[in-house]
């Protein structure tokens, strides 16, 4: 063999090699801009998908929330109900109780004087029992 025919096949080799490089990489490319394709299709059926959640858990959360605040008003409605219902009964033994002093101002202190002394000796009770456990 000479020179010539070894240099000869030596470039088509070459432009083998080369023309099966650029086969390879035209493939590669293709083969990613397939993957590229699938990948933002899935992900725009996954952001589809998640729009679609959006919207159908938006209604319950709103309805949800009106629920919320429907029961915190009525709990504020019970609980206004409740405070006048006391002031009311308050008021009420207050004037039965301003009353019954005036009818009867002698019981009254004995009851008053009975009440502070029972007091006094729970007081003393406590601070004895106290004092002994220290």
């Amino acid at each position: 063999m000479n020179i010539q025919s070894t240099t000869n096949a030596g470039r088509e080799a070459a432009q083998g090699l080369s023309q099966a490089s650029d086969k390879l990489l035209n493939s590669a490319d293709r083969a990613i801009d397939g993957m590229r394709g699938y990948a933002n299709r899935a992900l725009d059926s996954v952001g589809d998908e998640a729009h679609r959640l959006q919207r159908q858990v938006d209604p319950t959360l709103d309805m949800l929330s009106s629920k919320a605040q429907k029961l915190a008003q009525q709990s504020m409605d019970m609980a206004t109900q409740a405070k006048d219902k006391a002031q009311e009964a308050l008021s009420r033994y207050s004037a039965q109780t301003t009353r019954y002093v005036a009818e009867q101002p002698v019981r009254s202190v004995l009851i008053a004087a009975a009440v502070g002394a029972a007091v006094a000796l729970l007081v003393s009770a406590a601070r004895h029992r106290n004092d002994s456990r220290y």
